[in-house]
């Protein structure tokens, strides 16, 4: 048996070789044992590279990257690393194990040099973690590509034997671990995990997999410490490629008015969506999307409508109506013509690599063509976008569409889904839930619900409600007219995936907080220590009678502590900016 162990501190990762030739991967956090010895290696066509393993030498380098995103919980980025690569052979066949400690995490890949393609047969990575450890997980539904799912909140012993998809979140006494992966291209297939009781281990949905020599898999990845590293974590878009795009001035973030939610018909017809634009030039929202039911015939005029009101439109697609070049060089290309700002473009359910294929390429075209893009029905962003700027969020949720008014309907979520969503879904990247959404069938409180513009993050924040809904919460719409989509700080207060969240969010000199609980009534203590000295107005948007909102303004300094009632499944949002003279 041999091992190296790399790292050191806070945060430690022993790869062992077994007399058999078998690797494995110890994770450790301020000493504890945080992922016990867990299988690696790669099943290739040409050779299996899970056994029989000998060591061929041993290489370290440091990383250090500055790089910034248009989106995302925070703009600029510093990445420090140290990269450990360890080289095995079978034969004449080797095996390359990348791995780096830094940026709270620990991540590894593989890499497969070869004399041709190099095709994936199964991948054996895993991870043994104990049966006491509390988990928070997304069933993954065996058909198609669904990360529509409601959270499960149990214990690793506890957990169904099934299908989760990513990120899986995990507590082993005062160390979470939140498990994922990052730099998925078309190169490979997007994984998932499944628990078999002894171990979680990565499944591929194909078959097989096949790269171009050498083969680079997807980082797989570990963000450890505390919920505050959890939540505030870059590490996902710090292990991503760099950007593709030089020139990002043309990508704004932004919010769009949405009129598919509330009024399905209105996509279909002109002058509602004229409507629509007049209501979100009237509020600062830059944008509106134009969804499934949009005409040819009418859209020029749509768009020059409302750039006349300095409104960007987005066209809704399916993705089979730009699945190749010549409806890129026909269709994207129109439309841009048109003066369209962005797409979004729908059902794209699957990880398979022949659908990371056409992410490539649809991000590429994009890209040159300037337009902005949105993904729908379909998987997690991996670190997106730094690659791709222009890309601004993805659907991968069980979000406000499952929730539209209908008579009848019962509540389909109770208030720990949406908490759950914070921890896990939106620090893997931008996350398009549609939020605030006050005629929705729902079991949180208007307060929590108006929240949600800051606790979700998402590069465009489509607000999916009626015009009528709006303009009947005059304090609701006051606050979304200002929350911003983008943002240059996040800083988590307090938490808990089942019992609440107070996230604070910095835009320029403004700093924004929410809040939101599951459960009885109680008061959360909101610290004041993020702000810079001095005194500061505090907008209180909150809950008030009849499922309404109140807004007041009050004085805080900085470094003290603020104290607010919220009732059950409540919540709050705070807008803190300087004193106007």
């Amino acid at each position: 048996m041999s091992n190296w162990t790399l790292g050191g501190e806070d945060l430690e990762a022993v790869v062992a070789l077994s007399g058999a030739g078998e690797l494995t991967l110890e994770v450790r956090r301020g000493g504890h044992v945080v992922v016990r010895p867990s299988r690696l290696g790669i099943r290739a066509a040409h050779a299996d590279l899970g056994e029989g393993l000998a060591f061929a030498g041993l290489s370290e380098q440091e990383v250090d990257e500055t790089y910034r995103t248009v989106t995302g919980k925070r703009r600029e980025h510093r990445y420090t690393a140290k990269e450990w690569t360890l080289s095995f052979t079978k034969g004449g066949n080797r095996l390359d194990l990348q791995v780096r400690i830094g940026g709270h995490g620990v991540a590894y890949r593989y890499t497969v040099p070869w004399t041709g393609p190099v095709t994936v047969c199964e991948e054996i990575s895993e991870y043994v973690v104990s049966e006491e450890a509390r988990a928070v997980l997304l069933p993954y539904e065996n058909g198609r590509c669904d990360y529509e799912e409601i959270h499960r909140h149990t214990t690793v012993g506890e957990a169904e034997r099934i299908l989760y998809g990513y990120p899986s979140l995990f507590q082993m006494g005062e160390t979470w671990m939140l498990v994922t992966e990052s730099n998925l291209d078309s190169g490979y297939a997007g994984s998932r995990l499944h628990f078999d009781g002894d171990a979680i281990r990565l499944d591929l949905p194909d078959p097989y997999v096949t790269s171009a020599s050498p083969l680079v898999t997807p980082w797989r990845t570990m963000i450890l410490g505390d919920l505050a590293t959890i939540v505030e974590s870059d590490l996902v878009t710090s292990l991503a490629a760099p950007s593709e795009i030089e020139d990002t001035s043309w990508i704004r973030p932004g919010a769009a008015a949405w009129s598919w939610w509330s009024d399905g018909p209105s996509t279909r017809d002109l002058d509602a969506q004229k409507r629509w634009v007049d209501f979100a030039a009237a509020n600062g929202w830059p944008y509106v999307l134009a969804d499934a039911g949009w005409n040819k015939e009418w859209m020029p005029e749509l768009i020059a409508y409302a750039a006349g009101k300095d409104v960007g439109i987005w066209l809704w697609s399916h993705w089979q109506h730009v699945d190749t070049e010549l409806e890129h060089r026909e269709k994207l290309a129109l439309w841009k013509e048109w003066g369209a700002v962005g797409v979004k473009i729908d059902f794209t359910e699957s990880d398979g690599q022949d659908r990371m294929r056409w992410f490539d390429a649809i991000l590429a075209a994009t890209a040159r063509l300037r337009l902005m893009v949105v993904f729908h029905g379909g998987t997690i962003p991996r670190g997106t976008e730094r690659t791709w700027p222009q890309f601004m969020t993805a659907e991968a949720v069980k979000g406000a569409e499952w929730i539209k008014p209908k008579p009848g309907k019962l509540p389909l979520y109770q208030p720990a889904h949406y908490l759950s969503l914070a921890f896990t879904r939106n620090v893997q990247g931008p996350m398009d839930f549609t939020p605030c959404t006050f005629t929705a069938v729902r079991t949180i409180s208007a307060g929590f619900e108006l929240a949600l513009s800051v606790i979700f993050e998402s590069g465009i924040q489509h607000f999916a409600d009626g015009i009528e809904a709006y303009q009947a919460r005059p304090e609701a719409l006051r606050l979304l007219s200002a929350v911003p989509t983008a943002w240059d700080d996040t800083r988590l207060l307090s938490g808990d995936p089942a019992d609440h969240i107070l996230l604070a969010r910095r835009s320029g000199g403004d700093w924004f907080v929410g809040a939101g609980v599951s459960g009885e009534a109680r008061t959360l203590t909101v610290p004041l220590d993020f702000l810079g000295e001095g005194e500061w107005e505090a907008d209180i948007y909150q809950d008030a009678p009849d499922d309404g909102i109140l807004a007041e303004t009050v004085t805080v300094a900085a470094g003290g502590k603020f104290d607010l009632a919220v009732s059950p499944n409540g919540g709050f949002t705070l807008h803190l900016r300087r004193p106007t003279s």
